[in-house]
């Protein structure tokens, strides 16, 4: 039976090792689609995707990235949160859901404000009055403007805003269309380069970033370098002031780890090869922990930015050294507060016990049952104060627990003493009686003390002489003796 069952066994391991097998070498090697979002085409956006696309493919030949066209950072942000793309192209001021996380911080983009020279326009303020050429309203250019623009007191109707694509943008600004033209750009790009290169345009400073941080805090202050777009004519003549935000490569969190890992494995390791398709890609740093942009990082480019850092314990050795000494000098001062706590709650029990003890003796040698009410409060009193203790926590419940015993037993003490006395005294009332009245008696046979046989045997110690006092007997006999005499005990039991 078992050589049978043997054979079909072996074959299904070895099916469900082939399947799982497949399964392992197909999702290893299965090329994966993304889409990025980015700009329109002959943009900076756009211009670094494609960059980013070819050295991802050449580094990583099973991550394809398709290039879309769109009108900018609010489109792409939609489109991310949508889940119609994997990755996106943000500008860091770009408004976003908290479904989207960071890959890295690509390059700045400096604030281009770009006038015509008969313009006489020497700062944003003067742009009243005048015909500005924007980007297209989806982008993050277009929106940044007009957050420019009303910090410096502007309005909508002080100026004739014109939205165009950026090539339009540029001819009407060259041919005299507007006075003005402002982009969100990288420094050096091809068509500012160009339109600057005409005599008739010139670069216009925008100084005031700390303040504009106040309102908008993932704005940088930056500056464009003299001669940064000729140098043989400086353009600038000088180092230019300017505001820029931070480019961003942005995915969605439901993007696959492993993926998120190795595009920026790629985009920080290959970045000389970037760099020869897009020069902007020599400005990528890895995220410095100054910058305050208030998004989080997507956990596959987390792992590759913490890839080198030593874990926990390692780099926290000395912090861990110094928390473990003084938690082993709290521990010790609590645990010696606690044993002192514990021997003044064992001291004040201790007390209360030898109280009880005291109780104890005085009375069993009472033979008053008025000292004995006393004794009574007495004990009473002392329980109480246990109570008390225990409810303000000055004696624990394992003190409380042990001050029980002596007290039950006091107690119990106390309420046998006090029957006997009883006992005594109605003994003596009832012998009293007898001896007034009707003289010696025989024993009763209910008592079982001392048979009617008995005392015909022993007469004398049947009775008592009539002129002997009551008073006289108990003091004879004495309070500690008077249930061992036999005379007595078959006196004061014996029946009316």
């Amino acid at each position: 039976m078992q050589n049978r069952l043997a054979f079909p066994i072996v074959v299904l391991s070895i099916v469900m090792a082939g399947i799982f097998g497949v399964q392992w070498y197909s999702s290893q090697n299965r090329t994966h689609y993304l889409t990025i979002a980015t700009g329109a085409k002959g943009g900076q956006y756009y211009a670094f995707a494609q960059a980013l696309a070819k050295v991802v493919s050449r580094h990583q030949p099973h991550i394809q990235i398709q290039v879309l066209e769109t009108e900018g950072s609010q489109q792409n942000e939609k489109l991310l949160t949508e889940k119609k793309v994997q990755l996106a192209l943000l500008q860091s001021d770009t408004p976003i859901s908290p479904s989207i996380e960071v890959v890295g911080f690509l390059f700045p983009e400096m604030f281009h404000l770009i006038v015509t020279e008969k313009s006489e326009i020497k700062n944003v303020s003067d742009l009243k009055g005048k015909r500005i050429a924007l980007m297209p309203k989806g982008s993050g250019s277009y929106r940044l403007f007009w957050r420019l623009s009303e910090h410096y007191g502007l309005k909508d109707s002080d100026f004739e805003a014109i939205s165009l694509p950026p090539e339009q943008a540029y001819k009407a600004l060259s041919e005299g269309k507007v006075d003005a033209l402002f982009r969100v750009i990288a420094v050096g790009t091809s068509g500012v380069s160009q339109l600057l290169q005409n005599n008739s345009t010139k670069l216009i400073p925008i100084d005031q970033a700390a303040a504009l941080q106040l309102s908008l805090p993932v704005l940088e202050e930056s500056q464009i370098p003299k001669g940064t777009y000729n140098g043989a004519i400086p353009i600038p003549p000088e180092d230019l002031p300017v505001v820029a935000v931070r480019s961003v490569l942005a995915t969605s969190k439901s993007v696959d780890e492993k993926l998120i890992y190795k595009i920026t494995k790629t985009l920080y390791e290959a970045r000389n090869e970037l760099v020869e398709y897009n020069t902007q890609a020599a400005m990528i740093r890895q995220p410095d922990p100054s910058m305050k942009i208030g998004w989080s990082f997507h956990r596959g480019a987390k792992s590759y930015y913490d890839r080198d850092r030593p874990n926990f314990l390692v780099e926290y050795t000395d912090i861990i050294g110094l928390l473990f000494s003084i938690g082993v000098f709290l521990a010790s001062g609590i645990w010696q507060l606690r044993t002192s706590l514990k021997n003044k709650e064992k001291n004040r029990c201790d007390f209360y016990s030898l109280e009880i003890v005291q109780l104890i003796e005085q009375i069993e040698t009472s033979d008053d049952l008025e000292q004995l009410a006393l004794i009574r409060r007495q004990l009473f009193t002392v329980f109480g104060k246990v109570v008390s203790d225990f409810d303000k926590d000055r004696i624990s419940f394992e003190s409380l627990q042990s001050f029980r015993f002596p007290w039950e037993v006091a107690l119990n003490t106390l309420r046998h003493r006090e029957k006997m006395l009883i006992n005594e005294r109605n003994s003596a009332e009832r012998y009293k009686s007898s001896i007034q009245g009707r003289g010696p008696r025989k024993i009763s046979q209910k008592s079982g003390v001392r048979s009617e046989r008995y005392c015909k045997t022993y007469p004398s110690e049947c009775h008592l002489n009539n002129d002997t006092d009551l008073k006289n007997v108990l003091f004879y006999y004495g309070v500690s003796a008077f249930w061992r005499s036999p005379k007595v005990k078959i006196a004061l039991t014996s029946s009316e």
